[in-house]
């Protein structure tokens, strides 16, 4: 264990790194369906979420409390009514939901408390701080039904929230708002979700809930889950969905990722508590475990800017220790740094290549062509590849060519041919080392 413990935590760690600084001193609203509590997964979630925190990363969370409102409804004999599925809260209704979110709140503080040695929450030192952040608004009278207690998120109190989490509190919402008469409201935790984000313009929205996320077929119980979909496409998809009436169905918390995407939060995602540590895996990894609803696309395959220098060492870095790839320094990345083409996820970059013309020869040599192992064989160097041929094209050349001494049966099945190093241009042959003997292989250009 001593000697392959070091072998896969540091690459992971490393691996990891670049989430942890691109998150850090942002904001996330976490919501958390009461199906979570009721299932033991609290002291564990809260685990993750200190950690997220400790992080840096500003915590606002949103719980629940379907089930444990239902509990308090049968204890004491009373049937529970729901229509445009939404509860319908009567005086009985509402004492049950006072005094489940009494409950959770309790056992939430609790959860945050804990700092037993040699835990996840070893050291940690989190203030959870709720109030009376929520203005809420009747529901009134839909189609006949009257809603009575039911309510709706009127205002979100952001400058509030916004203090208590510059503090480095964690700041936790309850399902309940107030009107200005006092007047007390069951909302759903979506809303008040979605609602939060929206006033903070957090940077992610994460409900965390008894759903796999969104399927690519929603007529397919087995279908897979989309782990990037699309502002766009995700209205398109609530718009041919019928009207959610349980939290199972597909719209129910699509509806919400839409709302507060097209008001502005840059990321939403969906992901399933049953999976331990999902929101530790959606946050940090390349794919993550739901789905992630954006704005537009967050992949990108551009050229390379200098703001890019350091993610294209990053990138490299591991290829040319193991010989892979012929040194480059941080100076020579710097001058060259337009001729290379990057994908980017995520503010992350995942895969790169140079084309240094040689254009009195009318070719280019692709070099450094890297994807990040925690992405390959999905399409990434077939589209680097295919990106760095248009540009080649653009530039008026008939080839472009490649020197490896790994690689060679990649190339090859892309329609590259194997030459002798006396083809390469003559200001390339003079920088030929003999010593790597490099194969090289060249790909005309139709």
């Amino acid at each position: 264990m001593s000697l392959v413990f070091p072998h896969t935590f540091v690459p992971w760690f490393r691996s990891v790194a670049p989430y942890i600084h691109a998150h850090r001193g942002k904001t996330f609203v976490v919501a958390i369906a009461g199906e979570l509590i009721a299932a033991g997964k609290l002291n564990a979630f809260a685990q993750d979420l200190a950690l997220i925190h400790a992080m840096g990363i500003k915590v606002v969370l949103v719980h629940g409390f379907r089930p444990q409102v239902e509990e308090q409804l049968t204890a004491k004999g009373h049937v529970s009514q729901f229509s445009h599925g939404m509860r319908v809260t009567d005086a009985v209704a509402l004492d049950c939901a006072q005094e489940a979110a009494g409950q959770l709140r309790y056992e939430i503080e609790a959860a945050f408390s804990q700092g037993l040695p040699n835990t996840p929450m070893a050291g940690s030192q989190i203030r959870v701080v709720s109030g009376n952040f929520i203005t809420a608004r009747p529901v009134g009278i839909v189609d006949g039904v009257d809603f009575q207690h039911t309510g709706l998120v009127r205002k979100i109190d952001a400058v509030g929230i916004r203090r208590a989490v510059e503090f480095g509190a964690l700041v936790m919402l309850s399902p309940f708002g107030f009107s200005p008469t006092g007047e007390a409201f069951n909302l759903s935790m979506e809303d008040v979700a979605a609602s939060t984000a929206i006033a903070l313009q957090a940077d992610k929205l994460i409900y965390v809930t008894e759903v796999k996320g969104i399927p690519l077929d929603p007529t397919d119980p087995n279908s897979d889950i989309d782990q990037e979909l699309a502002l766009a496409d995700a209205e398109k998809l609530l718009a041919a969905l019928p009207n959610p009436m349980q939290p199972t169905d597909t719209a129910f918390y699509l509806q919400h990722a839409v709302k507060a995407g097209k008001s502005g939060v840059d990321r939403v995602h969906i992901v399933p508590f049953s999976v331990d540590g999902s929101v530790l895996i959606e946050s940090f990894t390349h794919d993550g475990v739901g789905t992630m609803i954006v704005d537009e696309k967050l992949e990108s395959l551009r050229q390379a800017t200098s703001d890019d220098v350091g993610g294209v060492l990053q990138l490299i870095e591991p290829f040319e220790n193991d010989g892979t790839l012929v040194k480059r320094d941080r100076t020579e990345i710097e001058r060259d740094i337009g001729l290379y083409t990057v994908i980017e996820h995520d503010g992350v970059i995942f895969g790169c290549a140079a084309l240094y013309p040689y254009p009195e020869s009318r070719t280019g040599e692709m070099a450094a062509l890297t994807v990040s192992p925690t992405v390959q064989s999905q399409g990434d160097g077939e589209r680097i590849l295919k990106r760095v041929e248009q540009r080649a094209k653009a530039q008026g050349f008939d080839s472009i060519f490649v020197l490896t001494t790994r690689t060679m049966h990649w190339f090859l099945k892309r329609g590259f041919v194997q030459v002798d190093p006396d083809w390469l241009p003559d200001a390339r042959k003079r920088k030929y080392n003999w010593d790597r003997r490099s194969q090289v292989l060249v790909k005309k250009l139709a």
